[in-house]
């Protein structure tokens, strides 16, 4: 149950992204979310671990690339507590929480791949 966004205001309020930057950043989020899918396969196969075949089990409410790029950052841009982010996307808490800190590397490496990260990583904000 993602929120329909209506119109370019909308979702720079709600994701901080204008509408033509969205489309970009979500054709590299779903490479880099592919690329992890295929990285937790190979590890599963690996380790014995397996127990399906890629893309069986229940389907999540967020289904779609669309969908878990504008949660990301929707949580990202107002930062609501995992009650508040939950209610609004029709999951649980604990679902909201797990997808969060599950999505937040993909969309690091999604940006790294289109090259907008700094080159440098702060490891303290203390001098």
């Amino acid at each position: 149950m993602v929120p329909e966004i209506r119109d370019e205001r909308q979702m720079r309020a709600l994701t901080g992204v204008p509408t033509e930057k969205f489309s970009t950043l979500e054709a590299a989020f779903g490479l880099a979310l592919d690329d992890e899918k295929e990285r937790a396969y190979r590890e599963g196969l690996a380790k014995g671990k397996r127990q399906r075949k890629p893309g069986g089990g229940q389907k999540g409410k967020l289904s779609s690339v669309h969908d878990k790029l504008i949660f990301l950052l929707y949580y990202l841009k107002v930062y609501p507590t995992f009650d508040v982010l939950g209610a609004q996307f029709g999951i649980n808490r604990s679902k909201a929480c797990e997808n969060v800190h599950a999505l937040r590397p993909i969309l690091y490496k999604a940006l790294e791949n289109l090259g907008v990260m700094p080159h440098r990583e702060f490891k303290t904000v203390w001098f």
